[in-house]
């Protein structure tokens, strides 16, 4: 538990130093704790897993883009959980326009579409996104 605070901590930190610092496209900012809770800051930092990201394979291209792995020792499962647990990924994203938004439901066009981009079966497909998959999908 100590871990993923930590984890996520860090996430916000960095977050923040991309803002001010390596990105800096938002150097002057001054936000409370409370305008950083409610995310009052520009740019969005969306993990696979979450609503605007539901699908977890994405997890792979990052970690092979970043050789995670061999430089920090995490690893993926078969399902794309991270090791260890404590483990955080994401995008960021600076663009001022940038939200945080709900994937909806999707509807079974959707679902062929986004097969045939990752090069999945529709089954794999229905697999991976079940959650989100409309009720007329079967």
């Amino acid at each position: 538990s100590l871990g993923d605070r930590f984890a996520e901590a860090f996430a916000e930190h960095l977050h923040e130093r991309i803002r001010k610092e390596f990105w800096g496209y938002q150097a002057d900012e001054q936000l409370s704790n409370e305008e950083l809770i409610k995310e009052k800051y520009v740019g969005i930092r969306p993990a696979p897993g979450y609503p605007a990201c539901p699908e977890h394979s994405e997890k792979a291209s990052l970690f092979d883009w970043l050789d995670t792995t061999d430089k920090i020792g995490t690893q993926l499962t078969s399902s794309f959980a991270m090791w260890p647990p404590s483990s955080v990924s994401g995008f960021y994203y600076a663009n001022p326009q940038s939200e945080y938004f709900n994937v909806g439901k999707i509807a079974l066009d959707q679902l062929e579409d986004y097969a045939k981009r990752k090069n999945w079966t529709l089954d794999e497909a229905k697999r991976w996104l079940a959650p989100n998959l409309d009720d007329s999908v079967s």
